[in-house]
């Protein structure tokens, strides 16, 4: 019985990245009220043309994620990652790793659990090749993604940004990602560097 109640203790605290949704159906009032969100990207609504940014870089060993526009700076936010994201690159479904590589950001999405995402072309071709010659699934549906619903307001931020515990996404503050939201238009590049 212990082991039961463990196990159910440990899947309600996991928060990781992946496409389940705990959404209960009832009426959302928080920050992650999904309606709204997919009103402005319906409409185009939520990009600020006058801020794009054309390229991002994450520094896994730096744990920093940077925002460039015309080869110029101008966002740099903390990061977290994967849980195992310091044993290398993301090889397999499950591995808790961060990958590295090239990517383009490929899709906006309004998330109940994590607030907004934008989706990571993971895997590319480099990928594939590595997890076919090795027996495994690559995973997928790589993110940069907000903060679990219990830090919506951001208070948790010191502590979420010290702890690694995302499925192999780079999580962000909700306030960082609502900058990089605005700024990002599917196809921008991203390079994940060790």
């Amino acid at each position: 019985m212990r082991i039961v109640i463990f196990a159910i203790s440990l899947a309600i605290l996991i928060t990781g990245c992946s496409q389940k949704s705990t959404f209960s159906g009832k009426v959302d009032n928080t920050p992650y009220a999904t309606k709204e969100c997919i009103k402005e990207l319906s409409r185009g609504a939520e990009i600020d043309a006058t801020n794009l940014v054309d390229t991002i870089v994450v520094y896994k060993s730096k744990r920093v994620l940077y925002a460039y526009k015309d080869g110029k700076k101008i966002y740099e936010f903390r990061i977290s990652m994967g849980k195992n994201w310091d044993k290398g690159a993301k090889v397999q479904a499950g591995d808790y790793r961060t990958p590295e590589g090239s990517y383009k950001i490929i899709r906006k999405k309004c998330d109940n659990r994590l607030y907004k995402s934008l989706l990571v072309s993971y895997p590319n071709a480099k990928d594939r090749a590595k997890a076919k010659s090795l027996g495994v699934r690559t995973g997928g549906y790589i993110t940069i993604h907000g903060q679990p619903k219990w830090n919506a307001d951001g208070s948790g931020d010191d502590y979420t940004l010290e702890h690694d515990w995302t499925e192999g996404c780079v999580a962000i503050p909700n306030k960082d990602l609502d900058k990089l939201w605005k700024s990002v238009r599917n196809g921008v590049s991203i390079d994940i560097k060790p």
